[in-house]
């Protein structure tokens, strides 16, 4: 039975696209010709990615009337033109290169990729990839620079504890957090060349005050003026960007102001910290009509299942795919925390673990997140409502549930004969 699709067959009029390099772009235009229905007119020019040339880029296009402009995301190559095709008041598309990538048997060539993907782009053959308003960008820029300066912090506190072990001191055996107040007064002396441990244990404070003959014991070692120095660089570093981390915190405070109410809707959901809910916005943005619904979203985060089928197998293994790293990592933390909790997601992160191992319940729990975060950034008004951990135990069903434990039990190879009633 023939069904209507929702593909038209509309052809752009005037469309144009760039093959973006470095030094230089390729810009293809293809506009309609008068009084040959079905015919088109192309033209292929090279400009300069400078500033002026890409404004005067702008002007021409607007002169021969180009609706869409569509741009293959190379490098960060592409985002001078995006932004000032997007000030200029074009549609500009920004398309993944996988989804253009040269085909066998065509010539490749910079004109010619320019050529390949304004016929594309004409015909909508191609999908855009999402790009946040300015606003959002500005966002998203902090929260990823602040991510990485944590990176980098983390990085060198692991260099630390590697330039401790090679002075055989063992204190990180001991002390849970060296980079305490009690942590940062040894190291301190140490670099002030103390070399004594029973002094070096006695700046223990609090707990650690029970384990000072353990102490006293990993400060023994072979810790040199050539360690003292590195010792000192290394904090230096991680004190320089810790100072620069407090900076960009003060900073995303003053950006995310105007999304106080979003952020404080999406904190009252398990796992999510204020600092998370930052990113989130950040990197999704609060405008939910980009994904129609909340699977599209989830989606686009590569947290679903691709389809790979042939012949009626499904190929692969299931994953989801490479999405956003830096909206997937602050997932995965969430998850984790969400895990912790006497919560649905909780209970929900618990039961797949067991059953399937807690990778497989980062990515379910994560999905479910993503599908109460469009929820309640798509409708305002909306407030986040916990099902409970007792969920699975009062709300499902128990012939459904006696019906998947005998579907198990089957697949397993046993026999199922259920009493009479």
């Amino acid at each position: 039975m023939l069904e209507e699709t929702q593909d038209t067959e509309e052809i752009i009029e005037r469309v144009a696209a760039l093959d973006i390099g470095k030094a230089e772009v390729v810009c293809c235009t293809r506009v309609h010709r008068e009084g040959s229905p079905g015919r088109r007119m192309q033209e292929v020019v090279t400009y300069p990615t400078m500033t002026r040339s890409l404004l005067g880029m702008c002007d021409h296009l607007r002169c021969l009337g180009v609706t869409r402009v569509a741009m293959e995301a190379t490098s960060d190559y592409w985002r001078p033109a995006f932004y000032l095709m997007e000030a200029a008041g074009f549609e500009v598309w920004l398309v993944n290169a996988r989804d253009v990538k040269h085909l066998p048997g065509r010539p490749k060539t910079d004109k010619l990729d320019a050529v390949w993907l304004a016929k594309i782009a004409e015909r909508h053959m191609i999908r855009p990839s999402f790009v946040p308003p300015r606003e959002i960008r500005a966002l998203r820029d902090l929260s990823r620079y602040r991510t990485d300066l944590v990176a980098a912090c983390t990085s060198e506190k692991q260099r630390v504890e590697k330039l401790l072990e090679d002075a055989q001191i063992k204190v990180t055996a001991v002390a849970t957090d060296i980079f305490g107040p009690s942590g940062r007064d040894m190291l301190a002396a140490l670099i002030a060349g103390e070399r004594d441990p029973k002094v070096l244990a006695q700046y223990g404070r609090r707990g650690l005050r029970a384990k000072l003959a353990e102490l006293e014991e990993a400060f023994t070692g072979h810790f040199t003026d050539h360690h003292a120095f590195l010792l000192a660089t290394m904090l230096g570093r991680i004190d320089a960007i810790n100072t620069d981390i407090a900076a960009i915190d003060a900073r995303i405070g003053e950006e995310v102001a105007p999304y106080a109410d979003a952020i404080a809707r999406l904190s009252e959901i398990p796992g999510i910290s204020p600092i998370a809910a930052h990113v989130i916005i950040a990197e999704i943005g609060l405008d939910m009509t980009r994904f129609p619904t909340a699977a599209h979203l989830a989606s686009w985060a590569k947290f679903a299942p691709g389809a790979k089928e042939s012949a009626g197998k499904k190929e692969g293994r299931g994953t989801t795919g490479h999405g956003n790293s830096y909206l997937a990592r602050v997932l995965g933390n969430c998850a984790t925390a969400a895990g912790n909790t006497d919560t649905f997601l909780g209970e929900r992160y618990r039961r797949i673990g067991r059953r399937r191992g807690k990778k497989k319940a980062l990515v379910a729990v994560g999905r479910s997140l993503l599908v109460v975060i469009w929820h309640l950034l798509s409708t305002p008004d909306t407030r986040f409502h916990d099902l409970g951990s007792d969920y699975y135990d009062t709300r499902i069903d128990p012939d459904r549930r006696k019906r998947n434990h005998i579907r198990q039990l089957e697949a397993l190879g046993f026999t199922v004969t259920l009493a009479p009633a």
